[in-house]
């Protein structure tokens, strides 16, 4: 009977001990689970945090692609009011006396690129009002000539001719 009481204290001390291991192992396993679940939680804060971080990112760069856009616009819209075109027909004509080319010389049209002779860069061919004309101020080293009913824009040194407004005068 010994025998007997001692089998069955071994096999139900082997069976508690294997549900002992199976619960600690069951247990270690949802620690590590819960460990892990911990860790995805973290992940997910962090990939929260990333999104709003991109989020606000976007943002200031669509912020700073806007103000170098608008920047853009302001820099072509000067350029615009800077720029002559080469040829331009007027809008308006306006009355400014009859013109007398210089002598040896009969009326021409001119072109961009072109060289005026340096006797259409006295004083009497200057068109010095260019705001009663309806002209922009020449830019530094330029200045205004009439000839025949066009306006030339050309440096005041060399003569190149930078524009032409065609049939400003009557």
């Amino acid at each position: 009977m010994n025998k007997a009481l001692t089998a069955a204290l071994a096999a139900t001390f082997a069976v508690t001990s294997l549900g002992m291991a199976s619960a600690a192992e069951a247990q270690s396993r949802g620690q590590y689970e819960q460990r892990h679940d911990r860790h995805n939680d973290h992940d997910d804060r962090n990939d929260r945090r990333e999104d709003r971080r991109d989020d606000r990112r976007d943002a200031r760069e669509d912020r700073r692609e806007w103000r170098q856009d608008a920047r853009d616009d302001r820099r072509e819209a000067r350029q615009e009011r800077r720029a002559y075109a080469r040829w331009q027909q007027s809008q308006r004509r306006y009355n400014a006396g009859r013109y007398q080319a210089p002598r040896g010389h009969a009326v021409r049209q001119w072109a961009y690129g072109q060289r005026m002779p340096s006797y259409y860069r006295s004083s009497q061919y200057v068109v010095r009002d260019y705001d009663r004309y309806g002209l922009y101020q020449p830019p530094h080293g330029y200045q205004y000539v009439r000839s025949g009913n066009d306006v030339v824009l050309s440096n005041s040194s060399t003569g190149m001719i930078a524009a032409v407004i065609a049939s400003l005068f009557n």
